[in-house]
C-alpha cells in the first residue's frame, strides 16, 4: 500500500490490508455459523498486532500471539483458518522486508556502522589467519623439539658409554 500522494508506503499498511481481507472473508461467511466472528476475531487481532496495540497479548507477531489476541485457541488458525495464519505471516515479512526512509543522520550513522563491520570482521580474518600461522609454528616447533630431545639422549647415552671405559693415562701419571 501507498500513501495517496503515492510517495512511499502508507503506516500501518499491513493493518489496513487485513482489516480489508476479514470483511471480506467475513462477510462471505454465513451469519449464523461461528466462521464469521472467528475471522472478524483474528483479523481485528492481526491488525492490532501489526500496529503495535496489543489488547491480550504479549504483542509478539506469532501465530500464538494473534490467537491469544483473538481470543481463540491456535488450533483454530493452524488447522481452521490457515488462510488467515498464512496472510498474517506474509503481512509479518512484508513489514520487515519494507526498509522505512531513514533521515540523513540514521542513514549516516547506519552506514558508519556498517564500514566498522566491514573492518572489524576484516581484522577478525585476520587474526584468525595469524592464530594459524602461530599454530603451525607451535606444532613446528615441538616437532624439532622432540628430534633434539632424542639427540640429546643419544649423546648421553654416547657419553655413558665412554664414561665407562677407564682412562689409563690419568694412572700413569700417579705412579
Amino acid at each position: 500500500m501507498s500513501t495517496p500522494d503515492g510517495s512511499g508506503p502508507a503506516p500501518g499498511g499491513g493493518a489496513a490490508l487485513a482489516q480489508l481481507v476479514g470483511t471480506a472473508l467475513a462477510s462471505a461467511h454465513d451469519a449464523d455459523s461461528g466462521d464469521a466472528a472467528e475471522v472478524r476475531a483474528i483479523t481485528d487481532a492481526m491488525v492490532r498486532l501489526l500496529i503495535g496495540a496489543p489488547l491480550h497479548s504479549d504483542g509478539k507477531l506469532t501465530v500464538v500471539s494473534l490467537a491469544t489476541e483473538a481470543g481463540l485457541r491456535r488450533n483454530k488458525l493452524t488447522h481452521k483458518h490457515t488462510g488467515l495464519k498464512d496472510l498474517f505471516y506474509a503481512l509479518v515479512k512484508a513489514r520487515t522486508l519494507v526498509p522505512e526512509v531513514l533521515p540523513d543522520s540514521t542513514r549516516a550513522r547506519a552506514d558508519k556502522q556498517q564500514q566498522d563491520l566491514a573492518r572489524v570482521r576484516a581484522e577478525r580474518d585476520d587474526l584468525r589467519g595469524q592464530a594459524q600461522l602461530l599454530a603451525r609454528i607451535v606444532q613446528v616447533l615441538e616437532i624439532e623439539n622432540s628430534k633434539l630431545k632424542d639427540t640429546n639422549a643419544a649423546l648421553e647415552q654416547q657419553v655413558a658409554a665412554h664414561a665407562a671405559v677407564p682412562d689409563l693415562t690419568r694412572r700413569r701419571r700417579r705412579s
